[in-house]
Order: C-alpha cells, then sequence, then structure tokens
C-alpha cells in the first residue's frame, strides 16, 4: 500500500487541486473516515467531521470548505473550512497584539512552554503519527518520527532558552561598552509543505517561539486535519498558561493566503518551504518590500560510491535515501554516482545517462534514482556541484584525504555534506539547510537561531568625555 499511496502522491497530493477535480461517487463519498469505527482515534485529537481552519485565540473561518483524502485510497477523511482573506486579516492584528504579551516573557520563561509543548506531542505521539500516515501517506514509522522530530525540537529549544546571546565586544573608546544585542522579528510566517507537516513547521515554530516571535501557520490544503490537530495541542499549553492562543496562530489555505503572507509588510520574517520555482516567487514578493525570508527548497542530492567505500554501508543507504518516504524528502537520492558497474537498488534505477542530462538535473520527486559512473574524484565532485540545487550529498570512502578533500572548499558545495552515511535523515542538532536554488536557509539547530531575531550593534559610553572612533576629532 505505501508504494501505490505514494505513487498516487507524486502526481496529485503535491497539488490537491487535482484531486479534487476527480469525479467520484455520491456512495463513496457519502460515508467520512473519521465516522467510521476503526477511525475513531481521529476524535482524540478533537477533529471532527467538519473543522475550523483558523486559530488565532479563538476557532473560525470563513473560507471554502475542502475535503481532505487519504492518498492511498482516495477515501474522504474530514472536512476543513479554510480562512478567508478577512480572517487572514484579522489573525495578523491578535499575532501582533499576542506578541506584545510573549517578547515581554524572559527567554528562559517561553522556554518552558516550549517544553510542555514538546511534553504534550509526547502524549500524542501515536495518533499524531498515525495521522500523518493516513492523510500525508507516508508508512507509519516515519509517520511518528516525525511528530519525535518537533518533539526534539522542542527539547533543543529549551536548552537554547538560555543560551542565546550576542557578545560583549572590545571597545577602543575608554570608558564605553560594545554589545551585540539580539531581539525578536516579530511575526514569522510558517508556510509549509505536504511531505512533511509536523516536523517543518517544528523546527520553525520552537525555534522562533523561543526567540521572542509569534507565529502564523499556513500548512499545506492537502494536510490540514494535521495542522488543525497541531495547533489544537499547542493552543491547549497555551490556554493552560493563561497566554494568548494567538501567539501560535494558524490559517489554513490555499495560494490566496500563501501571498497575502508574502506581501504583507506585519509578517517580519516569511519561512517558506516548497519547490524552487514557488520559491522563486515568494521571494521576489518578499524582497519587493525589504522583507526577510528563510527559504528550503528542492534538491537533487548525490551519493558518490569510491572504490574503497564498504558495500554494507552504500546498498541501505542509497536504498533508504532513493525511495524512503517514496522519494519525496528533499534530500532524496537522485543520483548514485560509481566507479564501477552494478545496479544496486533495481527496480527504481535508470543507467545510460549522461551525467549533465537534463532529467538527471531535474528534481523529480519521486523513487526514481540515475545511475552514472565516474573516473576520477575531482570529475566526480564537479558532477555532484553541476546541479543547480545545493541541499545534501554523500560520498562512500575510507579514504581520510580523500573525506577531508569532500568537505572543504572545492570539494561539495552543498548545506549538508555527509560521508558514509545516506543524504536524508539529517539529525535536529545542525543547521538545515543548501545553498544556489536550495534558497540559502537554515532551519533548526546550530545558529539557525539568529534567522529568527534582529541583530543590534550597542554602544555605551558610560564615561564623561566623548572620543570618537577611529580617533577622529572635531575642533
Amino acid at each position: 500500500m505505501w508504494y501505490f499511496a505514494r505513487e498516487l502522491c507524486v502526481n496529485a497530493t503535491k497539488n490537491r487541486k487535482l484531486l479534487g477535480l476527480w469525479n467520484r461517487p455520491a456512495a463513496f463519498m457519502s460515508t467520512l473516515l473519521i465516522n467510521q469505527p476503526q477511525y475513531t482515534w481521529l476524535k482524540e485529537l478533537g477533529l471532527r467531521e467538519e473543522n475550523e481552519g483558523v486559530y488565532n485565540g479563538s476557532w473560525g473561518g470563513q473560507g471554502e470548505v475542502i475535503t481532505t483524502y487519504c492518498p492511498a485510497n482516495n477515501e474522504p477523511i474530514a472536512r476543513v473550512r479554510q480562512a478567508s482573506v478577512a480572517d487572514y486579516e484579522e489573525t495578523v492584528k491578535k499575532a501582533r497584539e499576542a506578541w506584545k504579551v510573549w517578547a515581554d516573557i524572559p527567554a528562559p520563561k517561553r522556554g518552558e512552554i516550549v517544553r510542555q509543548i514538546g511534553d504534550a506531542l509526547r502524549e500524542k505521539i501515536q495518533v499524531l503519527g498515525n495521522l500523518v500516515s493516513l492523510e500525508m501517506g507516508k508508512i507509519l514509522v516515519e509517520g511518528v518520527g516525525e511528530v519525535q522530530e518537533y518533539v526534539d525540537i522542542c527539547d533543543y529549544a529549551v536548552g537554547l532558552s538560555r543560551m542565546i546571546g550576542g557578545p560583549i565586544l572590545p571597545s577602543e573608546r575608554p570608558g564605553h561598552a560594545l554589545i551585540e544585542q539580539w531581539n525578536p522579528v516579530g511575526l514569522v510566517g510558517i508556510i509549509t509543505a505536504f511531505n512533511f507537516p509536523v516536523a517543518v513547521y517544528g523546527w520553525n515554530n520552537a525555534i522562533a517561539m523561543i526567540a521572542g516571535n509569534v507565529c502564523l501557520w499556513k500548512g499545506a490544503p492537502t494536510t490540514s486535519l494535521i495542522s488543525v490537530a497541531v495547533t489544537k495541542i499547542i493552543a491547549k499549553v497555551l490556554e493552560d498558561n493563561k497566554l494568548p492562543g494567538a501567539i501560535c496562530s494558524l490559517t489554513c489555505g490555499g495560494a490566496d493566503i500563501g501571498t497575502a503572507m508574502a506581501k504583507d509588510e506585519r509578517v517580519n520574517l516569511l519561512s517558506f518551504t516548497g519547490s524552487t520555482q514557488v520559491g522563486k516567487q515568494v521571494a521576489l514578493m518578499v524582497q519587493e518590500r525589504f522583507g526577510r525570508s528563510l527559504l528550503e527548497l528542492g534538491g537533487n542530492n548525490a551519493i558518490i560510491a569510491f572504490e574503497d567505500a564498504d558495500l554494507s554501508l552504500v546498498v541501505p543507504s542509497a536504498l533508504f535515501a532513493a525511495v524512503g518516504t517514496a522519494g519525496q524528502r528533499c534530500t532524496t537520492a537522485r543520483r548514485l554516482v560509481m566507479d564501477r558497474p552494478g545496479n544496486y537498488v533495481e527496480p527504481t534505477i535508470v543507467t545510460g545517462l549522461a551525467h549533465d542530462a537534463s532529467i538527471a538535473h531535474t528534481e523529480t520527486f519521486a523513487p526514481i534514482l540515475y545511475v552514472f559512473k565516474f573516473k576520477t574524484e575531482e570529475e566526480v565532485f564537479a558532477w555532484n556541484n553541476e546541479v543547480k540545487q545545493g541541499l545534501s550529498s554523500s560520498i562512500f570512502t575510507k579514504d581520510l584525504g580523500r573525506i577531508f578533500r569532500w568537505l572543504g572548499p572545492k570539494g561539495s558545495d552543498c548545506g549538508i555534506v555527509n560521508v558514509n552515511i545516506p543524504t536524508s535523515g539529517a539529525e535536529i542538532g545542525g543547521a538545515f539547510g543548501g545553498e544556489k536554488h536550495t534558497g540559502g536557509g537554515r532551519e533548526s539547530g546550530s545558529d539557525a537561531w539568529k534567522q529568527y531575531m534582529r541583530r543590534s550593534t550597542c554602544t555605551i559610553n558610560y564615561s564623561k568625555d566623548l572620543p570618537l572612533a577611529q580617533g577622529i576629532k572635531f575642533q
């Protein structure tokens, strides 16, 4: 069922409009899965037959009612009423009001709220993982793992809430202090894709919150129930702590809501995860207003197996990286480059192409792997870098010199550079993101928190004199 489900997702789930155009018999549409006995667990997440898709401290929505479907069999799960433009406007206003409360709370106290969100997710991890599998289509273990990733980033953010800050710098002027101060940007808009409907929001939400920001989320229309369920969990934590619910707002919707977020000067940072094509449009709209964007776009990732590679590592790594999540990860391996012939992950292999074939330079977002043979290290490093995207890459070798050349300035030009592991499966502790047409944004760990904050260089004169920098004197 997994492969069938994901084949449907390749062609249709990325664009719910296609699903909406299919003609379904009336009998097929008559029973929503949420009303069937085997799916009563959906109600444990607070879901109903028809769900409101707007949250800003209270639930509502005046937009179009859509039905979400299981991509494995096209059966309807439940309905969601999306946001109208008026709903969006009201939600932005409430979110900005909520920021006035949230920004005054000390960062470690904000971290405590995020810790509680992580605990609440832990309590629902299995049932929420079930929903990810049902509505998005990935296998159950990946659905549960995705919720676990949100839990992990909450744990990470709790510690980070006591560590964020800038240095005190030496001043060349006597009686002066030079400080780097970090403050929240304000309202962070988060637009997430269908393939990771929980984890990508979690990366952004947990770090943005401890940084002192409020969040406005627009998930993919195809996974609207997941967006509603996750927001209900967060809303309960905020309510229990007597905090404004609009700290974590939700506006389910389509391109109209996404466009409004991109063009809205009140959205201080827009984090967008999706295709390179749409990401370019988002970047232009945000840049037109001199706004800030964090882009996580496509990848065309290569695994390189040298002659000394451990095949017991290469084979399972290539298999997982190529067909995990049906090839619908941005870190999915699209290219396997080897110094000798061999088909390790048949039947998803394509051979006989030139390394620079246009199809091999296109992100297919499907479990298709192109296999090439190389002659020299210099040649294969160049092949890795010749595609427009620069997200993830990996080599398999035991040669230490080659490893450090791969990691160095003439090696991989990707944001994720691996050795003897797949291109997929990044840990939350490192910054996640890539270069070139991948967008350049960084989420999750390391110093990615800086993208959710604004930096000020502050000079304090605590003397009675007024010396100028660079020894300048006006007399």
